[in-house]
C-alpha cells in the first residue's frame, strides 16, 4: 500500500495554460490584475441557433453587441475586428478575456479559444446574482448585460460575483462517457424491464421474470388469467422488447469488460485516474463501478480543500437564517448528482462491510435511539465524512482509520 500511496500523490493531472490563469483551487476570483485600457472583455450569450456576443473595447464608450451564427471562427473575426477598433481609438489590447455560461456546449469552445492565446472562462449559471423580482424582464440583451457585470467583478478580483467552472482537457471529460453511459444503460435495462411487468400485469400474470436467461423461450408458455395464451400483437411487442434488453445487457457487459481490461494492463506505477481507482476499490465495500465513477468524477479534480470536495457533491447544507428564525433545509443539491447519489448509496454499503471502522461506530454511536429519522439524517454524514475520507486516500494515501483493505494480491 506504500506504492499506491506514492503513486496516488502524484495521480492529479497538471494541464498548465499558455495564458495567465486563475490558481486551480480558487476559482471564485480572478488573481491576474485587471487594467481595463489594455483588456478587451467580451461575453456570449449562446443559444443552440445563434451566439449573442458583448464586447466591452478600451477607448469606445458605446458597449458593442453583435449577433453571430454558432461559427468559432466568426467568433474570432470578431474579436479581431474590436481589437483593431481599440487601436483606431490610440488603445493597445495586450489581453483578450472571454466568458460564457456552462451549458449544452460544455467546454470546447474555451479550450479552443486558450489554444489560440486568448483567455476563455466557463461561468456556473447558479453562481450569478438575478433579481429577485416576481416577473423580470429576461432577453438575450439583458443577459449579456448580467454576465459583463459578473465578470468585470471577477476580473477586478472581487469574490461572489460568480464562480467559473475549470475546464477539463478532452481526455478528462472522454474518461467520464463510460460510466455516464453505464448508468444511462442501466436504467434503460430497468425501464425495459418495467413496461414488460406491467404489461403482464393488465393480463394477470405475475411471477415472470424478463432477466432470466431462458425467459424468451418460457414467453410461448404464459397464459392469461382466463387461460389464453398471450396476444399476438403483446407477444410481439415482448420480443422486441427481450431483443432490446438483450442489446443492452451486452452493452453493459462491454462497458464493464472494457474497463477491467484498461485497468489490468495499466502499468502498477502509473501515475493518473488508473492508479487512483485501484487504490480506492481496495477498501473493502467498494467495487470498480464506484470506484472509477467517484475518480473521474470528482477525486482527480484539483480541489482546493474537504469543503470544497463535499460542497462539488452537494453534499453540504443549506441553512436559512433571518432574524430569530434558524431552520435547515435539507441539502443543497448543488453539485454533482451523480457523485451524491453514488456516495448515499455507497454510505449504506460501507456501514455493512466496514463494521468495525472509526465512521461506522461514529454512526451508530448517533443513532442509538433507533429512529428511522435519525438514521436517514446521519447517512448523509457519514457520505460526506466518507468522500472526504476518499479524497484524502486518493490525494495524499491516508487510510481512513479502522477501514479494512484488500490484500495487493
Amino acid at each position: 500500500m506504500g506504492l499506491a500511496a506514492k503513486v496516488a500523490l502524484s495521480a492529479l493531472p497538471t494541464n498548465p495554460m499558455e495564458s495567465p490563469m486563475p490558481q486551480s483551487n480558487d476559482l471564485s476570483r480572478s488573481v491576474a490584475t485587471l487594467n481595463q485600457d489594455s483588456t478587451l472583455v467580451v461575453v456570449i450569450e449562446m443559444s443552440q441557433s445563434s451566439w449573442l456576443v458583448a464586447g466591452m473595447l478600451p477607448g469606445v464608450e458605446r458597449h458593442h453587441l453583435m449577433k453571430l451564427a454558432p461559427d468559432e471562427d466568426g467568433l474570432l473575426r470578431l474579436l479581431h475586428r474590436w481589437r483593431e477598433e481599440a487601436a483606431q481609438a490610440e488603445r493597445e489590447i495586450e489581453r483578450i478575456v472571454v466568458a460564457f455560461e456552462a451549458g449544452r456546449d460544455g467546454f470546447w469552445l474555451a479550450r479552443w479559444l486558450r489554444s489560440r492565446g486568448i483567455e476563455a472562462y466557463v461561468m456556473h449559471p447558479s453562481s450569478v446574482a438575478v433579481s429577485r423580482e416576481h416577473r423580470r424582464a429576461k432577453t438575450d440583451r439583458l443577459d449579456t448585460e448580467l454576465l459583463m457585470r459578473a465578470f468585470l467583478g471577477w476580473l477586478r478580483g472581487e469574490k461572489r460575483h460568480c464562480s467559473m467552472a475549470a475546464i477539463p482537457t478532452i481526455e478528462e471529460e472522454d474518461a467520464k462517457r463510460p460510466n455516464r453511459e453505464r448508468e444511462k444503460l442501466v436504467c434503460d435495462r430497468t425501464r425495459i424491464v418495467n413496461r414488460m411487468k406491467a404489461a403482464l400485469a393488465r393480463l394477470g400474470i405475475r411471477g415472470f421474470n424478463p432477466t432470466l436467461r431462458k425467459a424468451e423461450e418460457k414467453l410461448a408458455a404464459l397464459r392469461t388469467a382466463e387461460g389464453s395464451p398471450l396476444p399476438e400483437n403483446t407477444q410481439a411487442e415482448f420480443r422486441r422488447d427481450m431483443a432490446r434488453l438483450r442489446l443492452v445487457r451486452e452493452q453493459i457487459k462491454a462497458i464493464e469488460q472494457e474497463r477491467l481490461r484498461k485497468l489490468e494492463t495499466a502499468s502498477a506505477v502509473e501515475k493518473g485516474p488508473h492508479a487512483m481507482v485501484r487504490l480506492i476499490s481496495s477498501v473493502i465495500g467498494v467495487g470498480v463501478e464506484t470506484a472509477d465513477m467517484l475518480v473521474n468524477e470528482i477525486l482527480s479534480r484539483r480541489l482546493r480543500d474537504r469543503k470544497a470536495v463535499a460542497r462539488y457533491a452537494g453534499l453540504t447544507g443549506s441553512p436559512d437564517e433571518s432574524g430569530a428564525r434558524r431552520r435547515e433545509r435539507g441539502l443543497a443539491r448543488a453539485g454533482n448528482a451523480r457523485v451524491r447519489r453514488g456516495m448515499i448509496q455507497l454510505a449504506w454499503r460501507f456501514l455493512r462491510f466496514q463494521k468495525d471502522s472509526a465512521l461506522a461506530q461514529w454512526f451508530r454511536k448517533r443513532t442509538e435511539d433507533g429512529r428511522g429519522g435519525t438514521r436517514k439524517t446521519m447517512i448523509v454524514a457519514v457520505a460526506r465524512r466518507l468522500l472526504i475520507a476518499l479524497w484524502r486516500m486518493a490525494t495524499m494515501g491516508e487510510i481512513p482509520q479502522g477501514v479494512a483493505v484488500r490484500s495487493a494480491g
